[in-house]
């Protein structure tokens, strides 16, 4: 019988957002392009000539060395970390050397990979039991959104003036609609306009929205919360949501957290204002959204990712969304 991880948060991360392979991955581009024959040998060889060099980090190093630090926290009873992170990549084992070997110099305490010698390593998330995939494949993110499997966001470059955290925190912030909840309400406002939005939304402020792409990891996070030996006004799991809405759109958030049992710390209703300002203010390890006119602002200063829609999602199409449009009902 395997690992309950029920209670223990798993993130699945690719070699390319927790390091900075840019350049590797330009130079496998560039010579696939050129020779598909010989790009894998020279790409081989590129890697084993640099396995001792170190790395810069990726997208996604901030939020997982933040979650890592939790695991002092473990009980002596608990037979699971707080914490699980596995790193996947399509290298294959000999070329990832010098990703293990940062793994290392860096003291990560990251046990668990999974290199796949070119396959796609989306199939091994359920195996892992992961709860959120980090990644830089914008196909690897639309089957695994698709495919409902888990949350996954697909991450920005890294910033390039990065906010300093305070130290012994993880801070996650998180936009509205259609990421920690449905998209319903976001088709309503392209469809029909802000003023219908905001009917749509005071009515039904006692209607509990239907869960979003990213609702079942909040969850999670909630459950850590519970796990760690703090109350959870003083956890050091700092939850935000981050979104355009503003009243009268905003009870119906606030109270759709409270059916849901969920605890955030705090909640920006910022009626169009520029959300990078806010999310500098609070230091996020990392923010998702839906949306790259947000990402492509909030990523200079903060790791970001974005949340694809599914494929067959009306907000992926780029003609107008009809007015008759009809939604499913919350169950």
């Amino acid at each position: 019988m395997g690992l309950n991880l029920s209670d223990t948060l798993v993130i699945g991360v690719t070699a390319t957002a927790l390091f900075d392979l840019s350049e590797a991955d330009a130079v496998f581009r560039k010579k696939y392009k050129e020779d598909k024959d010989t790009a894998i040998s020279e790409y081989r060889q590129f890697m084993l000539t640099r396995e001792d060099q170190d790395l810069q980090d990726g997208t996604g190093m901030p939020l997982i060395k933040a979650l890592l630090q939790l695991n002092k926290y473990k009980k002596n009873t608990d037979k699971n970390l707080l914490i699980e992170v596995v790193v996947m990549s399509r290298n294959s084992p000999e070329t990832g050397i010098q990703v293990f070997n940062n793994i290392r110099s860096k003291k990560l305490g990251i046990t668990r990979h999974a290199f796949t010698g070119g396959e796609s390593v989306t199939d091994y998330l359920e195996a892992f039991d992961v709860d959120l995939f980090l990644t830089t494949d914008i196909k690897d993110a639309q089957r695994v959104r698709d495919s409902n499997t888990c949350a996954v966001a697909l991450v920005k470059e890294p910033p390039t003036d990065i906010e300093k955290i305070p130290e012994g925190q993880v801070r996650i912030a998180f936009d509205g609609d259609a990421v920690i909840f449905d998209e319903s309400s976001e088709i309503v406002f392209k469809a029909k306009g802000i003023e219908e939005f905001y009917k749509n939304e005071d009515s039904k402020q006692n209607e509990p929205m239907i869960e979003g792409p990213y609702a079942s990891l909040l969850r999670k996070l909630a459950r850590l919360q519970d796990r760690l030996p703090f109350s959870v006004e003083y956890s050091p799991v700092r939850i935000a949501i981050v979104t355009a809405r503003n009243a009268p759109a905003e009870m119906r958030v606030i109270k759709t957290l409270r059916a849901w049992g969920v605890y955030v710390d705090e909640i920006f209703f910022l009626g169009g204002l520029d959300k990078s300002k806010i999310l500098r203010a609070f230091k996020a390890h990392i923010f998702f959204d839906d949306q790259d006119t947000q990402l492509d602002e909030t990523s200079h200063y903060i790791p970001s990712g974005k949340v694809p829609y599914t494929s067959d999602s009306v907000l992926n199409s780029k003609t107008k969304i009809s007015k008759n449009i009809v939604f499913k009902q919350t169950t």
